[in-house]
This record gives C-alpha cells, sequence and structure tokens, in this order.
C-alpha cells in the first residue's frame, strides 16, 4: 500500500511541475503541427494502469502514433492482441482514439488487456515529461502511464 502511496505522490508531483508549461498547439487540422507532436514515431511502453497499478503479465502493452494516408493511426498490442484505431491529436494536447479494434486472442490476461483498450478509448488529454507520457480521462483522473521505447 504504502509503495502505491509514493507512486501516486510522485505522478502528482511530476504533474504539478509540469501544468504550469503552456500546452503546445498541435492541430489536426494541420498536418505539420501534428508531425511535430512528440507522440507521433516513438513507441510507447505502459508503465502503469490508473496511477500505481503495474503490468504484471509477460507480454507488455504499447502503442506507436503512425501517419498511413495522411491520416494518424495508433497501432500496437494490449498485451493479448493487436489493436488498432484512428488517432486525433488537437491542441490542448487533446488525444482522442476512434475505431479502437483488435483481434480477438485468447489469453489468460485477457481482462487487464480490456481495461488498456478502455484506457485508450477513455483518453482525452496527455502530457509528456521527458520519456514519460500520460493519459487523462475527461474527468482528469490518470487513466495510465507509458515510458517512450529507446
Amino acid at each position: 500500500m504504502r509503495k502505491g502511496w509514493l507512486m501516486a505522490v510522485v505522478l502528482a508531483g511530476l504533474l504539478a511541475g509540469c501544468s504550469s508549461a503552456p500546452a503546445p498547439n498541435y492541430d489536426q487540422g494541420s498536418a505539420e503541427t501534428t508531425a511535430a507532436s512528440p507522440v507521433v514515431g516513438p513507441r510507447w511502453n505502459l508503465l502503469l494502469l490508473g496511477t500505481s497499478e503495474r503490468w504484471t503479465h509477460p507480454d507488455t502493452p504499447y502503442f506507436e502514433v503512425v501517419r498511413q494516408g495522411g491520416q494518424l493511426r495508433l497501432v500496437g498490442s494490449n498485451g493479448c492482441n493487436h489493436i488498432s484505431g484512428a488517432l486525433s491529436l488537437e491542441s490542448g494536447n487533446r488525444f482522442s482514439v476512434e475505431n479502437l479494434a483488435s483481434t480477438r486472442m485468447a489469453c489468460a490476461n485477457g481482462n487487464d488487456a480490456q481495461r488498456v483498450d478502455a484506457m485508450l478509448n477513455g483518453a482525452y488529454r496527455y502530457l509528456i515529461d521527458h520519456d514519460r507520457l500520460v493519459l487523462f480521462g475527461r474527468d482528469s483522473r490518470v487513466l495510465g502511464g507509458f515510458k517512450r521505447a529507446n
């Protein structure tokens, strides 16, 4: 319990330290500004579900944002199945996944994989600090955190 509390305090401090910075203006309507978003390009590996729950299964969920035919696509894995969907990045660090689809393989961690899907579907905003990406819901609740792969 103490470890989870400590992680929540560290995450809150990280977010508080970054909240005073102006939000970059990534506008979906402009290919130049969207391409400049630090979300686009790298692979993002899941670190936490919520504020403190670590992924304990062998296959780590991840996503990448790629350009396909002038549109942004989120592709990756929920730790069980391959996932893909349309992604919109808008001003104010808005993050919106639409039509998230996944393969339907059965696996022991299927419930947790569905939680990863729900986190991505529920994401409304993001914050990046160095190599960490945090997703927030519409209610500003932390949905999960990712680390940029090297």
